[in-house]
């Protein structure tokens, strides 16, 4: 991996937590009649990192996003559960999509400029509604509230996805 695309990683990294720890955490208790949202941002970090960064790699940065976030929203691991279990999915979903072509792996990293718009919609959004169904599913622990989790996941997914996409579309990440 060039220290380009390290750098650029990192600082997306750093960008992310803290957009998503002092902006995007406070959005929802402003609008103090419906909370049934949260606007999650930060996993895109886990979906734009090159196809080649191992597994366990991928994994541990999972996991290291997910706690950084944890610390700002005071939840106990819930977030670095759902960025494990996204890392882990990862490479699946991506072979699942794979182009007829396949992936250069030593310079593809998953971004609309790369793959088109309608590659990286379906990529992200599968990685995007796997993330925040299982957040809400480990934040209550229970398919008790099994509609609650449904309509979370729901209207969180919608508003996550635009801001995902809008964020594609801002930054336009290279690296």
């Amino acid at each position: 991996m060039s220290n380009n695309i390290i750098v650029a990683n990192v600082l997306r990294f750093i960008f992310l937590v803290l957009l998503q720890g002092l902006v995007l955490q406070r959005i929802p208790n402003v609008m103090e009649n419906y909370n049934q949202f949260e606007i999650f941002l930060y996993p895109i970090f886990i979906f734009l990192l090159p196809f080649k960064t191992p597994h366990p790699l991928l994994i541990a940065l999972g996991f290291l996003i997910g706690i950084s976030v944890d610390f700002f929203y005071d939840s106990p691991g819930v977030h670095a559960s759902a960025g494990v279990f996204i890392a882990y999915i990862r490479p699946f979903v991506a072979s699942i999509l794979q182009p007829r072509e396949g992936y250069n792996n030593s310079v593809d990293i998953p971004t609309v400029e790369r793959f088109g718009l309608s590659w990286f919609a379906t990529y992200s959004l599968i990685l995007l509604f796997a993330h925040i169904f299982f957040y809400y599913a480990v934040e209550v622990f229970t398919f008790w509230y099994f509609w609650r989790i449904i309509l979370n996941t729901i209207t969180s997914f919608l508003i996550s996805a635009i801001f995902i996409m809008l964020f594609q579309t801002i930054f336009n990440p290279k690296v």
